[in-house]
């Protein structure tokens, strides 16, 4: 029998939110469930029960209650939650308003600065009222270009109580990136910094900035930040210091304007696979109900916590971590490089700042591995009671390498989502014990499961990650989707009805979930998810380069960017042209695009109908056989990618 790495006690099990939470279950409908998998059993086979107990358990605050929990549950998408009800998310993220530590901020050399829920209170209050004066309505736009500071968090509550809707982008992107996405949805306001910090330096944000608000021309205003080193903006008319859009002598009423429960919080964008990243709207009642459920549920949260999640503005986990705010824990908030001064810094801030919660990234703990880092050794880690870490699957060994050099007496919570659902299928469980490589649990209302090609359930198998039932923070539309063509194509093609995720998976006997990675063709070094069509657009554009594609390829737990180059008539690969290629795609799209190896082919695989085909390729470089040949328009040219041996560049 497979022994577990942790378990909780009986008094951490009989504590927990999740007990209160089936006993409270228990009671309402006179059940007598005893355990997690009857509790997770009866929520997806009692969808609206399930849903009006969240609600009720939570204590949402509206202003107007719902006439029914849910319409339409077998239309998906297009079911129905809390109709008729009127609430505000900002609202109930300030529900809170006192002396207590809302948000700490820490910086690359240490340096920290503290709000209070009274104060976020009275600065939400000021921007709010300051929006407003630049005449910014419900349904406007509000983007951000922003790092992870507290006057992010600010402005977006204040563009949240407004009802007007929230978007960012993290300021290491380059301009194409941003304008890709932000052109999309046309924002009235900007917020930006001159700067952000990065392993010891800042970048400045001035260039970027410039060239993003030319080609931005429905954005009226820039609210500049004071974050990063000052620099001259006087060329740049619409820019309006920080200092001057807040009146710090006037605290007006903050006025949460009421709205229905699907009415657009953020708009998130996806990878930008198959061309300009889509714009996915969610809705500010099914992002709270839901990440309430996570943080309060799965991961124990309370008003004594301390949480903690490494992550950038660009990332849904900034999201999640800000709905913390609800429970009235304490955010930490951090700008700069997990590797900066040394590899133990975030380690050294937990210790001093009595982080409970911490969350990161698989590669920031296999990374933390392989740099020798033993934080159990260096560090006094005796509040940290959770770690969680998503982006990609938790290898088996970092499992090992959390509890024998971090902390042995810790929930490790693997999770797993994504920016499609603002949240996450399967995820951590204080009641339940962690095994080596499996994360914990499927989450309450989920009904998840693993598809082979035909739709038939799988046990301790590999299948495509599926959801049979619809959930509150499915994603409202698409942007610029009228008809929800794109909406219905990215989720619902492969199996009509039932949401297709694009991961593999595997569902334990004991009910955990082993991940295995994307199925589709997204790129995910660093657990960060990137779009092919991203690198295509600057790479071909390049004379030198006919066509290209690219793909990722498991490397050292983690994945690595390979891309392949049709040279163009006449010219030839060398080392000049490899780092101009690296160094484009560094500056246009992000570090994170740039390849580790790039090869010269002499053509690309399509499709019969013009696609490239990017999965083929991936496959093959898995040792897999290729079976769908003839799908393909010049199935000829995969044997130079069999026959490739040695990976140039």
């Amino acid at each position: 029998m497979i022994q577990p790495l942790w378990k909780p006690t009986p008094e951490m099990i009989e504590k927990s939110q999740m007990t209160q939470f089936l006993t409270y279950v228990n009671n309402q409908y006179n059940l007598s469930l005893k355990n997690y998998p009857e509790l997770h059993h009866w929520s997806v086979h009692n969808i609206a029960k399930f849903w009006k107990s969240s609600w009720n358990f939570f204590e949402i605050i509206s202003s107007k209650p719902y006439s029914n929990t849910v319409e339409d549950i077998q239309k998906m998408p297009g079911a129905k939650w809390f109709s008729e009800a009127q609430l505000n998310f900002a609202e109930n993220l300030l529900r809170y308003r006192d002396d207590r530590t809302a948000l700490i901020f820490q910086d690359e050399n240490g340096n920290t600065r503290s709000i209070t829920f009274r104060e976020l209170y009275k600065k939400v209050s000021q921007t709010a009222f300051a929006l407003k004066q630049l005449d910014v309505k419900k349904g406007d736009r509000v983007a951000a270009f922003l790092p992870n500071i507290p006057e992010t968090v600010i402005a977006m509550l204040a563009t949240a109580s407004i009802g007007a809707v929230w978007s960012s982008s993290s300021p290491d992107f380059g301009i194409k990136g941003v304008l890709d996405r932000f052109s999309q949805i046309k924002p009235k306001v900007l917020f930006s910094s001159y700067g952000y910090y990065y392993n010891g330096k800042c970048f400045s944000s001035i260039d970027k900035l410039n060239n993003i608000i030319n080609h931005l021309p429905e954005t009226q205003n820039v609210i500049m930040v004071p974050y990063g080193e000052t620099e001259d903006i006087s060329s740049m008319d619409i820019c309006i210091l920080w200092e001057d859009f807040i009146d710090p002598s006037h605290v007006p009423t903050l006025n949460f304007e009421q709205l229905p429960f699907d009415h657009p919080l953020y708009i998130m964008y996806s990878s930008g696979t198959t061309g300009l990243p889509k714009s996915i709207v969610h809705s500010a009642g099914g992002t709270l109900i839901q990440h309430l459920k996570e943080l309060r549920l799965h991961t124990d949260l309370t008003r004594d916590d301390v949480i903690f999640y490494f992550t950038t503005c660009g990332w849904m986990m900034w999201n999640w971590l800000i709905s913390s705010l609800a429970v009235g824990a304490t955010i930490v908030l951090y700008d700069g490089s997990p590797f900066f001064p040394d590899g133990n810094v975030l380690w050294k801030m937990a210790e001093s700042l009595g982080v409970t919660v911490f969350g990161t990234s698989a590669k920031y703990l296999a990374s933390c591995e392989s740099a020798d880092i033993t934080p159990k050794n260096e560090n006094d880690l005796s509040k940290l009671r959770a770690i969680l870490s998503t982006g990609s699957p938790l290898s088996e060994e970092s499992f090992d390498y959390v509890y024998r050099e971090i902390k042995k007496d810790v929930m490790l919570s693997s999770i797993a989502g994504g920016t499609d659902i603002i949240s996450c299928f399967m995820l951590g469980n204080p009641t339940l014990p962690v095994f080596r490589g499996e994360i914990q649990c499927s989450g309450l209302g989920m009904d998840i499961d693993a598809f082979d090609v035909n739709g038939n359930s799988l046990t301790n198998e590999d299948g495509e990650l599926v959801c049979k039932k619809a959930f509150p923070s499915m994603p409202i539309y698409f942007w610029n989707d009228p008809e929800n063509e794109k909406y219905r194509h990215a989720y619902f093609d492969v199996y009509p009805g039932v949401w297709h995720h694009g991961d593999y998976i595997t569902i334990t006997k004991n009910g955990g979930i082993k991940m295995h990675g994307r199925s589709d063709a997204t790129l995910n070094p660093g657990g960060v998810r990137i779009g092919t069509a991203e690198i295509y657009r600057v790479v071909e554009a390049l004379s030198e380069i006919e066509d290209s594609l690219v793909i990722g390829q498991p490397w050292e737990n983690d994945e690595r960017v390979i891309l392949f180059v049709k040279l163009s008539k006449g010219s030839t690969i060398n080392t000049e042209l490899v780092d101009q290629i690296r160094l484009i795609i560094k500056t246009q799209c992000s570090p994170r695009h740039v390849p580790q190896k790039i090869i010269p082919v002499s053509d690309i695989p399509y499709t019969i109908n013009g696609k490239k085909v990017e999965l083929v390729i991936k496959n093959i470089l898995y040792g897999k056989h290729i079976t769908n040949k003839d799908a393909l328009k010049n199935p000829e040219v995969l044997e130079e990618y069999k026959n490739i041996t040695e990976l140039r560049y």
